[in-house]
């Protein structure tokens, strides 16, 4: 049987397709540049164009597809309902969904396509770090708003409770809310990351309005803008409380922070030749 990831290429897409490969599965992966993406998957992949906010070109990728694995992104809401209705059509009898933040109308969708489902609830990504990135590496700076702790989890954990819903039974119409081991603050991370890239890395105060400006700056619009700097600003019991979800349904302990920091290190160091 053949698994379509959609958005193979992203922050969790790209480890539900190792995973899968790992356990010896057929994978086919959606990505919108296939050339793009050629030599970052095992050659047993088979990668296709497309994506999931354009579900009436899919035909081709859904035909011989019985798992389906979606991540919800900006632009799927309208998309995604006629996305799941042509999956189902097309034969897909179980889909894992990592969800946008909350049950909105892609997630009702698969909750209400009468297949197999279940939704994953992550709360912060790990990668949510790699922001920090260049005022890292070209400042010693991280800023920030707010120094609340958050309960991050790896994106490698998520794609290993979506193989695991997508090849084992025993899942089906779960909700899964996904945490690491342990909850964290922007200070404490940046301690972590400090340690490992040998330097000291300040942490320096901005408003929310500055945060929420910032955002606005990548492209995204000031609803969404403050929607995200929002949930630093009022985290949620869910958000900050760690839960064992990943060693249950995986059987091993979720990753942690430290080895998330071990792992992307490089991206962190200062150019070559800037003191520090």
């Amino acid at each position: 049987m053949t698994t379509l990831v959609t958005g193979a290429t992203g922050n969790t897409g790209r480890h539900v397709v190792a995973e899968l490969v790992r356990r010896g599965e057929s994978v086919r992966a959606l990505t919108r540049d296939p050339q793009g993406a050629a030599g970052r998957f095992p050659a047993e992949v088979e990668v296709v164009e497309g994506t999931h906010t354009a579900p009436e070109r899919l035909d081709t990728a859904l035909k011989g597809v019985s798992r389906l694995h979606i991540t919800v992104t900006a632009g799927l809401a309208e998309a995604g309902p006629e996305l799941v209705r042509r999956a189902v059509d097309a034969g897909v009898r179980r889909i894992t969904l990592v969800w946008g933040g909350w049950v909105g109308p892609v997630e009702q969708a698969v909750a209400d396509s009468g297949v197999e489902w279940t939704r994953l609830e992550p709360q912060e990504f790990m990668s949510n770090t790699l922001t920090w990135a260049e005022s890292v590496r070209t400042e010693s700076v991280v800023r920030e708003p707010y120094d609340f702790p958050s309960a991050l989890v790896h994106e490698a954990d998520i794609a290993a409770v979506a193989a695991t819903a997508l090849l084992d039974d025993g899942h089906a119409g779960r909700a899964y809310n996904l945490t690491g081991p342990e909850a964290l603050t922007p200070r404490e991370r940046i301690a972590m990351l400090s340690r490992v890239v040998g330097r000291d890395i300040a942490f320096v105060p901005i408003t929310h309005e500055q945060a929420v400006d910032r955002l606005m700056a990548t492209g995204v619009s000031r609803a969404d803008a403050e929607y995200v700097i929002g949930w630093y600003a009022a985290p949620t019991e869910a958000s900050t409380t760690v839960v064992d979800t990943v060693e249950r349904v995986t059987g091993r302990p979720a990753r942690t922070f430290a080895q998330w920091v071990a792992e992307h290190a490089e991206r962190f160091h200062a150019p070559r030749g800037t003191a520090g």
